[in-house]
């Protein structure tokens, strides 16, 4: 497979994170030959988001594979209907149905250890006189609720400079479901204290994907990098026959 023919890939950080969530795994793909996109996804709600992503896939000549972690699931279900996208996989992440929003999602299963643990914050909107709100997990318990097999040190700097999620984003329902027509695969972190490993199963089987499960806390790619690498490259030299 030469490299033009390999689709560029694009990692989609998640909530209460950003692209550094990826900064085991990227070495590992650029070694491997491949391009690699890591965009700063806003956080400010699931429409917009996934535009943004949607404007940075189009941009990007040739084929697309979609990786997105937790709420970086959401969005790359939407914004991975765009033409040149190959594949979707999913990390822990949110495989939403078409008119799903996440809060819908997550209320058929019972709350992880997560909804206890958020903070909300407002913040000013410009040109509103009313404040949104942010939504951002506390400081002391997130190494333990996301991170409890990556470097306590790392984990503690992950819990410091944490990008926060508009509380907006949690109640918008999914315009489209790219799983529907795209092939997907989803990885299960059953060690998972943030999003209810069942609620990953869930979704990833009812899209129909192929799923891997690891025993992993929420941050698997920095808990087990090598894995979602392989993953990865198994994506992308699957899609790039397409």
């Amino acid at each position: 497979m030469s490299r033009s023919d390999s689709p560029t890939v694009v990692l989609v950080h998640g909530a209460f994170a950003d692209a550094s969530s990826f900064a085991r795994v990227i070495p590992g793909l650029i070694a491997r030959g491949l391009d690699v996109v890591a965009p700063a996804v806003p956080n400010r709600s699931l429409l917009g988001d996934s535009a943004y992503i949607a404007s940075i896939v189009r941009q990007i000549p040739g084929p697309v594979v979609l990786v997105g972690h937790s709420y970086g699931g959401a969005v790359i279900t939407v914004a991975g209907v765009e033409d040149n996208v190959r594949g979707l996989v999913y990390l822990a992440g949110y495989a939403l149905e078409e008119g799903e929003s996440l809060g819908e999602l997550q209320g058929g299963f019972p709350d992880s250890d997560l909804a206890a643990a958020l903070v909300h914050t407002p913040f000013p909107i410009e040109g509103s006189a009313v404040p949104g709100t942010d939504v951002s997990v506390q400081i002391e318990k997130f190494p333990s609720i996301f991170a409890a097999d990556v470097d306590p040190r790392l984990a503690s700097v992950l819990a410091v400079s944490q990008r926060p999620l508009a509380a907006q984003t949690f109640s918008e329902k999914a315009p489209k479901a790219a799983w529907k027509t795209k092939p997907s695969w989803g990885v299960v972190a059953t060690a998972d204290h943030t999003i209810n490993p069942d609620m990953e199963r869930y979704g990833y089987q009812r899209a129909g994907m192929t799923t891997v499960e690891v025993d992993s806390s929420h941050l698997v790619m920095l808990a087990h990098p090598e894995r979602v690498i392989q993953l990865i490259e198994e994506v992308v030299r699957a899609t790039a026959a397409d």
